[in-house]
């Protein structure tokens, strides 16, 4: 699939709901199938108190919608699927404060390097980045081992100035 397809624009608000490594699992789990808070927190090997809480905020914040309400058994079951796997903010700053320029980590990588690219090469290196990215969401979802979470991000930018387009 290509992500610019399922990619939306967010508000910087929206972006700092986004600023957990719970609530990306949340995404990626009903980014393709709309589920219910419970089989969400089964998949995830997480609480259900706590998921309904981040499913919450994730509607409250417009990036997910409730598509479907079943009563079964006078239980009323509420399928919430993510609107898109990738959300685009336009602000300039980063939309992870842990991503920011001064902030403080004791234990970061930093990576940066300059390449000539053409607007196609530059299209399929993001493409490339975001299968990446996809492929390590769905290997710490599918691991119920605790670790180290990590803000993660990217950045492609072109050193043209905008004047001398």
């Amino acid at each position: 699939m290509n992500s610019k397809q399922n990619s939306i624009p967010i508000s910087v608000e929206q972006s700092k709901l986004l600023g957990s490594a719970q609530r990306i699992k949340i995404i990626a789990s009903i980014a393709e199938t709309a589920k219910t808070a419970k089989q969400v927190a089964d998949e995830l090997g997480q609480s259900p108190g706590s998921t309904h809480y981040h499913i919450q905020k994730l509607y409250d914040g417009g990036l997910i919608d409730l598509v479907e309400t079943r009563t079964t058994g006078g239980i009323v079951e509420k399928y919430y699927k993510s609107k898109a796997k990738w959300f685009d903010s336009d602000d300039h700053r980063a939309q992870d404060p842990a991503l920011e320029d001064g902030y403080e980590s004791s234990n970061s990588t930093r990576i940066s390097l300059r390449l000539v690219l053409t607007p196609e090469q530059r299209d399929e290196l993001n493409e490339e980045y975001k299968a990446l990215m996809e492929k390590w969401v769905a290997l710490t979802s599918a691991s119920k081992d605790e670790g180290e979470e990590f803000a993660i991000g990217f950045k492609m930018i072109s050193t043209k100035k905008r004047d001398e387009s």
